[in-house]
């Protein structure tokens, strides 16, 4: 008898992988996305998973939970890491992509999968029966985001996100910027604008009293912290930057053989190094701001912009309130959820979640029981804060060795600890992935 069809909300990172999982066991799925029908405030193209924040998955070692989590998808044959191994641009210790080919490249292999079909346009209401995965990411559209509130009976979270420039790579001032990256960790794949003291005060002067979009009056502003605009983290002190996302430690001028008083990074989008992303740039600046504040910046004097920063509302549901552990829905157990939308932050995260929603969700449309991976390891650690978090208190949270279960011995070192950490996690976790496979073979 044919396998039942598993339907997908959301062609972003969350539900193209959601899809591929479930599609590589042997269940139909039908993938909706409303792009390019009705766009978001940030996505620019009709491209599944396509990158609107950064092109960086951050960090790719072990030493950082990013990384560990990462390899843990690599092991259980995520598509998205796959693409963005395959599509990778220089980035030093981070993995990058050329973001145009990493989207375009998903989509072509979602469609031409024999097992997925899908479907462009808005899906306004929750399916009253079958199995389905909500994956519609922060950006929920509203109609849809109206349907989750109805059915949960609770209003959804939000906070606001930001995204950074892009400016053109020709129009930079080689003689103002030196290439390198950090402690140099990989080849000279940053390019670094230095700032000296008086520099620096004059850009924080103009930064903190620039112009910023105005938000409607009925809406509150909640950020999260890993993802602060610029301006919001100047206004907390005159050196604040110069500690946060300007922080020059790791890095000489070589102008000079010291060390900057304040450093912006630039960094690649793409393999040609035609585009480049201000580093933690992230912005509610009016574009025309953007143009003047950011061309204070050395090198930046007669940058041209080919992406403005821009905020955009991010929505969220109270996980630990509304979720099992197993992504479903507390009281509609068919119902699954992933992504953003769970309280994750992060591409790697909100792919990570997709990629367990969509084991979990072929399983029980074959009626097999469902397999928790490992507290130990990352995704069990993500799925462990998303459903057993304080719900009074709930917040976005990246993947971070703070999360993490105690090892069952003390390590003061703090990179032994990680390593540690790492390699008791990817241990258990190629145990549960053995165990899948087996369970799944079973008729």
């Amino acid at each position: 008898m044919a396998a039942k069809e598993l339907v997908v909300l959301g062609g972003g990172l969350a539900g193209s992988e959601a899809a591929w999982q479930a599609a590589n066991r042997g269940i139909p799925v039908r993938l909706h996305e409303m792009r390019p029908g009705k766009m978001t405030p940030a996505h620019k193209t009709p491209q599944l998973a396509e990158l609107v924040c950064s092109n960086s998955l951050r960090s790719d070692r072990l030493e950082n939970a990013a990384g560990l989590l990462k390899e843990e998808m690599r092991q259980a044959g995520s598509l998205i890491l796959a693409m963005a191994d395959h599509h990778r641009v220089p980035a030093g210790s981070a993995l990058a992509v050329d973001r145009e080919i990493f989207s375009r490249e998903i989509t072509r292999a979602l469609e031409s999968h024999p097992l997925i079909s899908i479907v462009r346009e808005e899906v306004t209401e929750l399916p009253s029966n079958g199995v389905a995965i909500v994956a519609t990411g922060p950006l929920t559209s509203e109609l849809l985001a109206n349907a989750i509130r109805e059915i949960t009976g609770r209003e959804s979270l939000y906070f606001y996100d930001a995204i950074s420039p892009i400016v053109e790579g020709t129009s930079l001032n080689p003689e103002r910027i030196f290439p390198a990256s950090r402690y140099d960790k990989g080849d000279d794949d940053y390019l670094n604008c230095p700032l000296n003291e008086e520099e620096y005060s004059v850009f924080h002067r103009e930064l903190v009293s620039a112009r910023t979009v105005s938000l409607h009056e009925f809406e509150k502003e909640i950020h999260f912290e890993g993802c602060l605009p610029i301006e919001v983290i100047a206004k907390r002190g005159r050196n604040t930057m110069a500690f946060g996302p300007m922080k020059p430690v790791g890095l000489e001028d070589p102008r000079t053989g010291e060390r900057p008083f304040a450093v912006v990074q630039l960094r690649r989008e793409d393999r040609e190094g035609t585009m480049y992303n201000l580093v933690g740039f992230q912005t509610k600046l009016t574009y025309g701001e953007q143009l003047r504040v950011f061309r204070l910046i050395p090198g930046l004097e007669q940058a041209v912009f080919l992406r403005y920063g821009s905020a955009h509302r991010n929505t969220f549901i109270n996980s630990p309130r509304l979720l099992q552990r197993t992504l479903q829905l507390r009281g509609r157990e068919n119902l699954f959820f992933a992504g953003q939308i769970v309280g994750v932050e992060g591409y790697v995260e909100s792919a990570a979640m997709g990629l367990m929603a969509g084991i979990h969700a072929a399983r029980w449309v074959r009626g097999l029981p469902l397999l928790d991976p490992p507290a130990v390891t990352a995704h069990g650690t993500l799925l462990r804060y998303i459903s057993a978090a304080n719900p009074r208190h709930f917040q976005p949270m990246n993947v971070n060795y703070g999360l993490f279960a105690d090892l069952d011995r003390k390590v003061r070192d703090r990179k032994s600890r990680h390593a540690a950490i790492a390699s008791r996690a990817l241990h258990s976790w190629k145990l549960w992935l053995q165990e899948l496979e087996g369970a799944e073979a079973v008729p």
